[in-house]
């Protein structure tokens, strides 16, 4: 497999539709630029969707690739090593702050084990059926995959991409939980980026102190050591720094483009995870959007690479999709109003006027 396939098969969304939407945006009654930012969405999802008026957002569904990370055993998260699983069982039992947001929206939840390091009898085995191996390796030592198990991980989040797509998913919001997942994003941001690891290198979902914080640190400069060599190749790249949920989940973001499914991007993990695409796919980013700031600077590294604007600023910390679901409304309001909107009457033309003779 090579990532760079990709280019070939990814479009970007439908620019001729883009321009009707933007002609039929400036006839309705509501000046344009009036909306703000929402008109810009409304806009973007004709395009994706090759429709005007936009089709509403009827579909939306959020999913979660989870998986825990050897890293983390150097005390660098504020949860300890090995316990993703129970951020999942807090997810199912809808308790989690996604499973509570999208539990009001009404919006379904997937939740993928791609390798969290547990007895799979400790959860459903829908969950846990498509696991690529139990737990992802210390990337500061050694290599987080072996190169098979990358693909595996990455043909696993394009097949979940396949299945949403077929069964008439027309958004993702797209979440993570994970374990250590923050540190060996923050290590693709900064090798793609050109960046040292304090840069990069934030507090995680469970802020932690500054001592956990310079352990960090020092794992994704060793790690980024072990980076740099593999930088022309994306999937020994994941396999190398990444990790079997975040290579997962770049599978998930390259295969949706290619099934022209939008994806709201959630937080560090998923902007990594987007920027290996866009490395691979340059059109790939066209469809995805931000849908918050975290405060994590990897992020806002990433993001800003792909020249991508977060919908919202919240602070928001939590993983699991929360904040990009919070997002979702915003983008459903811009298809609503898009395709709502009463158009302003035609102006008569002259010879249309009462009492007005045409002169020939």
């Amino acid at each position: 497999m090579n990532l760079d396939d990709f280019s070939d098969l990814i479009e970007r969304p439908d620019s001729g539709m883009r321009r009707d939407a933007e002609e039929r945006r400036e006839r309705q009654t509501v000046p344009a630029g009036a909306l703000g930012r929402l008109d810009e969405l409304g806009e973007w999802l004709s395009a994706a969707q090759r429709s005007v008026p936009v089709r509403a957002v009827a579909q939306p569904r959020v999913v979660v690739f989870a998986g825990d990370h050897g890293v983390a055993a150097l005390g660098v998260s504020g949860r300890p090593a090995a316990s993703a699983h129970t951020l999942v069982r807090e997810a199912l039992d809808g308790t989690s702050p996604g499973a509570v947001v999208a539990r009001r929206a009404g919006v379904p939840v997937r939740i993928v084990d791609a390798g969290l390091d547990c007895d799979p009898a400790l959860l459903p085995g829908d969950v846990v059926r498509q696991r690529v191996r139990r737990g992802s390796g210390r990337i500061d030592v050694e290599d987080a995959l072996t190169p098979q198990e990358a693909e595996e991980a990455v043909r696993l989040g394009m097949r979940v991409a396949d299945e949403e797509a077929d069964s008439g998913t027309d958004l993702v919001v797209l979440g993570d939980l994970s374990v250590g997942g923050t540190t060996p994003a923050a290590v693709l941001v900064a090798a793609l980026c050109g960046t040292d690891a304090s840069v990069v290198t934030g507090r995680g979902g469970v802020r932690i102190d500054d001592l956990t914080w310079m352990r960090k640190c020092a794992a994704v400069r060793d790690a980024l050591r072990r980076a740099r060599p593999v930088l022309g190749d994306q999937l020994r790249l994941l396999a190398a720094v990444g990790g079997a949920d975040l290579a997962a989940t770049t599978g998930f973001l390259l295969q949706s483009a290619v099934r022209r499914m939008p994806v709201i991007l959630d937080g560090v993990v998923s902007a990594a995870c987007a920027l290996v695409g866009q490395r691979a796919a340059f059109r790939a980013p066209d469809w995805w959007l931000a849908g918050h700031l975290t405060g994590e600077p990897g992020q806002a590294k990433a993001l800003d690479r792909m020249a991508m604007t977060p919908l919202l600023d919240q602070g928001v910390t939590v993983g699991g999709g929360t904040g990009a679901l919070l997002a979702l409304p915003l983008v459903q309001a811009a298809a609503g109003l898009a395709a709502d909107l009463p158009e302003a009457p035609a102006a008569p033309k002259p010879d249309d006027r009462p009492g007005v003779l045409d002169a020939t």
